[in-house]
């Protein structure tokens, strides 16, 4: 048995010698917002009227401040293609917009402490950016247009470039409009170059719920029936991208909406008990394990007796998947990155955007794995192969999957991550507010515009109290940080919030810029249920 260190397993990286200064003004200085007044609070109480100007800039020394601390690396160089693609998903073939010509996307994959820098290419009719999910980054490299970022317009490129520091399972995947729930996405893996780990082999393993390009669906014709179904068609997106119309080139939005194709896909009577209620909104034709179908399944190869670390990953747009190893008990070792004190389960629930890392010791012979879609009634499945015998049907329900369930408020932080307790300098509330009668989704009643901030300092230990007012859940994202869950709970950037629950989590104001807090559901952000953490100046 040994350390497992996978530095050649960069893929398509090509190590470059030497550092650099950032390019992050490669594209031009960025003021996001317009120039006009907006509400916000300075302390947790009390209010006042403050302009863009009042706020930490994307690109402002601020920035590039906090990102010379991190150090620079050696530099890892990628290139990206965004575009539109024919994939073969295992049986059944859909045209799709991806990243090159495969599902998921090719793994990244550096080391921390490096720089990374990844140019991407757009070849969609859309513009587009890329969000390094679960990265507490640079803030002119987040990839939120019209906030952190100009959009990437069809036919141009943009150099990401910014220095990692957290090793951990992270992924990337577009901020603009409903791409996400395309084939636009990729597993990011950042190593620890002191791994405490000690395994045989590694398995990325990439959950998804796919729509686009089944019986001539797509994520932006979905958006629209959700959007018809509150009687608002012609409601659009939230990211209507600078240049260009919210409809956009790729359709679906705004008053293209009406002419949305495809069957229905509002799913309507689904109810899970460990989602307290409706599992979500769409009704998803496929599920997917790495970009295939349960039919065709991809195989994971091993030999018995080795020890196996799987990274499991959401990508989903609308659906938490409970997952589980037929035959194999699961160690959990991290969530979102981070690491946990390790405990032993037979499944575990993951909502969107959420990362769990697991130990397992191959036993001999064939054995599921299967994602349940969460009360949705229906699942994807990969195979682990470590001896000879028939591969399981795709219809296969591993007994685990109603065995031991872990999810991430059973956990508890390693003792090298648990946050130090502090009483918090400010509180902000979020209330999730909205229904799916009126698919009017938002955060303190207020849809999202990226001109509105609630203010942070640096410095200071901010409480998120998040209270979900709605009867769905919902996962709530942070971008630029990691939160704590209460009572020494692990570390993460992404937390379920069930319906009519709160939840409060704090982290430390330690990056600054304009960072977006929002649910993962790409349905319910894109109508609005985002909002803005400001830093401001000092």
């Amino acid at each position: 048995m040994r350390t497992h260190s996978r530095r050649a397993m960069l893929g398509a990286g090509i190590a470059v010698a030497g550092s650099g200064l950032l390019a992050a003004r490669a594209a031009g200085a960025f003021s996001p917002g317009p120039r006009s007044g907006t509400d916000g609070r300075d302390h947790a109480h009390g209010s006042r009227h403050d302009t863009p100007d009042d706020y930490v800039s994307p690109d402002g020394p601020e920035v590039v401040d906090a990102e010379r601390k991190r150090g620079a690396g050696p530099v890892r160089e990628f290139t990206m293609t965004a575009t539109p693609a024919r994939i073969d998903l295992g049986g059944h073939t859909v045209d799709t917009w991806a990243y090159g010509d495969v599902l998921p996307g090719k793994e990244i994959r550096v080391t921390a402490g490096d720089t990374l820098a990844m140019t991407l290419a757009n070849h969609l009719p859309q513009s587009t950016s890329v969000h390094w999910h679960g990265l507490a980054l640079r803030n002119d490299m987040d990839g939120v247009p019209t906030l952190t970022q100009r959009p990437i317009m069809p036919g141009a490129s943009f150099p990401y470039r910014f220095v990692v520091t957290h090793p951990g399972t992270y992924w990337l995947h577009p901020h603009s409009r409903v791409q996400q729930d395309r084939g636009l996405y990729a597993p990011l893996i950042v190593d620890d170059p002191k791994e405490p780990l000690s395994y045989d082999k590694e398995w990325v393993v990439v959950f998804d719920d796919w729509v686009d390009g089944v019986d001539g669906s797509t994520p932006d014709d979905v958006l629209a029936e959700l959007n018809r179904g509150m009687s608002r068609s012609g409601h659009g997106g939230m990211h209507g991208d600078e240049g260009e119309p919210a409809g956009g080139g790729g359709g679906g939005h705004g008053t293209q909406a009406a002419r949305a194709g495809g069957p229905s896909r509002m799913l309507t009577g689904s109810y899970s008990k460990l989602l307290n209620g409706e599992a979500g909104d769409v009704d998803y034709p496929y599920h997917l394990i790495n970009g295939r179908l349960a039919k065709d399944p991809q195989t994971f190869r091993a030999k018995p007796g080795d020890r196996i670390r799987i990274r499991f990953l959401n990508a989903g747009g609308d659906t938490a998947y409970r997952v589980a190893l037929g035959g194999h008990p699961m160690t959990v070792t991290h969530a979102d990155g981070f690491p946990v004190e390790h405990a032993e389960t037979d499944a575990l629930l993951l909502g969107m955007g959420e990362r769990y890392d697991v130990l397992v010791t191959a036993k001999d012979g064939v054995f599921p794995l299967t994602a349940l879609a969460e009360g949705k009634k229906r699942s994807a499945q990969t195979v682990l192969r470590t001896g000879s015998g028939r591969a399981p049907e795709a219809s296969a329900r591993p007994k685990e999957l109603d065995g031991r369930l872990l999810s991430a408020y059973r956990l508890r932080a390693a003792e090298s991550v648990r946050a130090v307790a502090r009483r918090p300098d400010r509180t902000v509330e979020l209330n999730l507010t909205g229904s799916m009668a009126k698919f009017d989704w938002a955060i303190n009643g207020r849809q999202y515009s990226p001109s509105h901030r609630t203010p942070i300092r640096a410095g200071e230990r901010v409480r998120l109290a998040i209270r979900n007012h709605t009867r769905m859940w919902h996962p709530v994202h942070i971008h630029g940080h990691h939160f704590a869950l209460p009572n020494g709970g692990p570390r993460k950037d992404s937390a379920i919030v069930l319906p009519g629950r709160s939840l409060d989590v704090e982290f430390d104001a330690d990056n600054p810029g304009l960072w977006m807090v929002h649910c993962h559901n790409v349905y319910h952000s894109e109508s609005g249920m985002m909002t803005v953490l400001g830093y401001r100046k000092n």
